[in-house]
């Protein structure tokens, strides 16, 4: 009876330890506004330059993310989508959709130092550290434009087979990116420029936010109109888990400390899952958040979720933001 007595209380300890493991207390801990009634899309969290890179409008804001204040901004960039930065070379590239271009910037003055031209639309933006050079995923272009963050040349432009959204680097040469009117990820090789494979993300549909875990070689990419978050192995293509998230879903993060992927939905929620396994996930969390809240980046020094959002409403079938209302929500533990 002793025996069976104790037994049980393992059982029962070893269940709250997993619990506890498992345990999600993410919150909203604040907002930051910023000026600007204008739309926006992706904002970058760059802990080499302690710089939260934010697109709005037909701009740039920057804000430190010690002090939370705005610390300058970068004009000039119509249609702006993404940001990447190459610490290296002390330069930041910015997507300017409208102008089929990429706008070079210098990270120590704001300054804009170069434009650079593109295929058409350009939309996500990526610098892979491997090959030295900054790749932008043109919408209307169907194809990746590779260029040396270096020199700012064209080196190559890469077709794909639909339209690419976000997209991630392994460090080792192979880059992967979502194919959203396609539901797929392709896969090509970063110095090459040659596309390796395309596989489907069935049962996930539109994707658009894109993460990667390098320890167990996972892909997790947010696919909108299936509300899921597609798991996949990114050495063979093999589909592993889908979950699911909420609704208006542009963007996705793997916080590797925790392993948790956290996915930004524009129905006003942060879906939180977690990787128990390489072959095990499930959803922890589900945060409320701001509605239109759908792009997201993380800091890992300050360990903190960066969202965008206003109050947003349709005049004449085109988006209003109301004046005032455009802020940065910031989730932490």
């Amino acid at each position: 009876m002793k025996k069976m007595h104790y037994l049980l209380i393992l059982f029962v300890f070893c269940a709250l330890q997993i619990a506890n493991a498992q345990k999600s207390d993410y919150k909203v801990i604040k907002t930051i506004t910023l000026e600007g009634d204008m739309g926006w899309d992706y904002l970058l969290a760059d802990d080499a330059t302690q710089r939260l890179y934010i697109s709005h409008g037909n701009m740039v804001q920057v804000v430190d993310l010690k002090t939370e204040k705005l610390v300058g901004s970068i004009p000039g960039t119509l249609g702006v989508h993404g940001i990447a930065i190459a610490k290296e070379f002390n330069k930041g590239f910015i997507t300017a959709g409208r102008l089929d271009s990429v706008i070079v910037f210098d990270l120590t003055t704001l300054q804009t130092t170069a434009k650079i031209k593109t295929d058409k639309n350009p939309d996500a933006v990526l610098y892979d550290a491997f090959s030295k050079r900054i790749f932008t995923f043109n919408g209307r272009g169907s194809s990746v434009t590779a260029i040396d963050a270096k020199s700012n040349e064209v080196v190559g432009t890469i077709p794909v087979s639909g339209k690419p959204e976000a997209a991630v680097s392994d460090g080792k040469g192979k880059i992967f990116v979502n194919i959203e009117d396609k539901s797929t990820i392709a896969k090509f090789d970063a110095k090459t420029l040659k596309v390796e494979a395309e596989w489907p993300l069935d049962p996930g549909k539109e994707p658009s936010g894109l993460a990667i875990d390098l320890k167990t070689n996972r892909l997790f990419s947010a696919c909108g109109e299936s509300k899921t978050i597609v798991v996949m192995d990114c050495t063979n293509g093999k589909v592993i888990a889908s979950l699911p998230m909420g609704e208006g879903c542009d963007g996705l993060v793997y916080i590797k400390e925790s392993q948790d992927i956290l996915a930004s939905c524009g129905e006003g929620v942060l879906t939180i899952a977690h990787q128990k396994s390489a072959k095990e996930y499930n959803v922890i969390q589900t945060l409320p958040s701001r509605k239109s809240a759908r792009t997201i980046t993380y800091s890992e020094a300050e360990k903190k979720v960066y969202m965008s959002s206003a109050d947003v409403t349709m005049e004449n079938n085109h988006r209003k933001v109301a004046p005032g209302s455009f802020q940065i929500i910031v989730v932490g533990k």
